[in-house]
C-alpha cells in the first residue's frame, strides 16, 4: 500500500495540519507576491474555459493532482480550480509524492477549512517520482470505475481555469486524448507567458525530432497538461515505464503506437519561480534514447522492457 488516506497520521503531522489550518483561516498563507502576479496575469477571466464548461454527461472525471513540495502554490492552485468544473467534476485527488515540506498537511488543513467533499489528499509512503506518482493516479481512478482522467500539476505552472477545455473532446468522445499545447499561440505563446529562450528551444528541436521519428504532427510532446480516457489507458502497458519525467514521452509512443487519437488544446504559459527538479541534459538524453529504443524494438534490435509487447 503507498498511499495515507487523507488524515494525518502522527501526532507531528496533526499538529502541522492545525498550524496551517490556522493559517489559512486567518489569511497568512495568502499567496506571495509572485504567484498572485502570475494567476492575475491579464486577470484571471482571461484565461477562463472559452466557453460555457461542458457537463459531465454521465461520464465520471477525476482530477489527478501531482504534487511534490508545494506547499506555497498547493492550495493557490485548487482554489482557482472553476466552480463549474468542481460541479462536472466527480473527484479532485491530490497525490503527494511523498514531499520534503508540509505538501500533505497544507492539502488536508485545504479541505478541512473549505470542506469540500470531492477533495481527497493522499501521500505516498514513498517518492515514487514523476512518472510512478502518475501512474498512481491513474491506477486510483482506473480502480474506482473512472472514465476520465485529467492530470493537473500542484505547482501552478498548468491554469486550473482551463480545466473543462481539457476534458471536452473526451466527455464528446472526439478523441482518446487531450494535450494542453502552450506552442498555440491563442494565448500568447510561451515567450509571452515567461517560458525561458532555451527551454522554449530545447522545446521545439526535441519536438520536431520526436515528430519526425514517430510520424506524428504535434506541436508540443513536453506539456505537462493532459487528459486522458482510462478506456484507453488501461490498454497501455505501464509496468516497464519509467518513474522518471520522460514517462511522459513514452506514454505518447504507446498510445500512437497503438492507434489511440490525441487531440491539441492551446493553453497558457506560465513560469514564475516555481522550483524546477528536471535536469534538462538528462531529460533530453532520456527521451531520445526513449525514441530509440522504441525504434530499434520494432526494427527486431532489441527488445526493450517498456516496450516489449510490440517486439516481434
Amino acid at each position: 500500500m503507498t498511499l495515507s488516506e487523507g488524515r494525518v497520521g502522527t501526532t507531528a503531522m496533526n499538529d502541522r495540519a492545525e498550524l496551517i489550518q490556522t493559517a489559512i483561516e486567518d489569511g497568512r498563507l495568502a499567496p506571495r507576491a509572485e504567484l498572485r502576479r502570475r494567476t492575475d496575469v491579464g486577470s484571471v477571466a482571461k484565461f477562463a474555459s472559452r466557453g460555457a464548461s461542458p457537463l459531465a454527461s454521465g461520464k465520471r472525471i477525476g482530477i489527478v493532482v501531482v504534487a511534490y513540495n508545494a506547499v506555497t502554490t498547493l492550495s493557490p492552485v485548487l482554489k482557482r480550480i472553476p466552480q463549474d468544473v468542481w460541479e462536472n467534476v466527480e473527484e479532485v485527488v491530490v497525490f503527494d509524492d511523498h514531499s520534503k515540506d508540509d505538501t500533505y498537511a497544507m492539502g488536508v488543513g485545504f479541505k478541512t477549512v473549505t470542506g469540500i467533499d470531492k477533495l481527497t489528499v493522499l501521500r505516498n509512503q514513498t517518492n515514487l517520482g514523476y512518472g510512478g506518482n502518475q501512474k498512481n493516479g491513474y491506477r486510483y481512478l482506473i480502480d474506482k470505475g473512472f472514465d476520465i482522467a485529467v492530470l493537473l500539476h500542484g505547482d501552478g505552472q498548468y491554469a486550473p481555469e482551463v480545466l473543462a477545455d481539457m476534458y471536452a473532446p473526451l466527455v464528446a468522445g472526439d478523441c482518446h486524448a487531450v494535450f494542453g499545447s502552450r506552442m498555440m499561440t491563442e494565448y500568447g505563446g510561451p515567450r509571452k507567458g515567461g517560458m525561458p529562450f532555451y527551454k522554449l528551444l530545447g522545446n521545439k528541436i526535441l519536438t520536431f525530432i520526436e515528430n519526425r521519428s514517430l510520424g506524428m504532427r504535434l506541436t508540443e510532446f513536453h506539456s505537462g497538461y493532459r487528459a486522458y480516457r482510462l478506456d484507453a489507458l488501461k490498454q497501455i502497458d505501464f509496468s516497464k515505464m519509467t518513474d522518471e519525467f520522460h514517462f511522459d514521452t513514452q506514454i505518447i509512443i504507446k498510445l500512437n503506437h497503438q492507434g489511440f487519437k490525441i487531440h491539441e488544446i492551446p493553453i497558457p504559459t506560465f513560469y514564475a519561480d516555481e522550483i524546477c527538479y528536471v535536469n534538462g541534459m538528462r531529460y533530453a538524453k532520456d527521451i531520445l534514447q526513449s525514441v530509440r529504443r522504441y525504434k530499434r524494438t520494432l526494427a527486431g534490435k532489441g527488445c526493450t522492457p517498456e516496450f516489449q509487447e510490440y517486439g516481434s
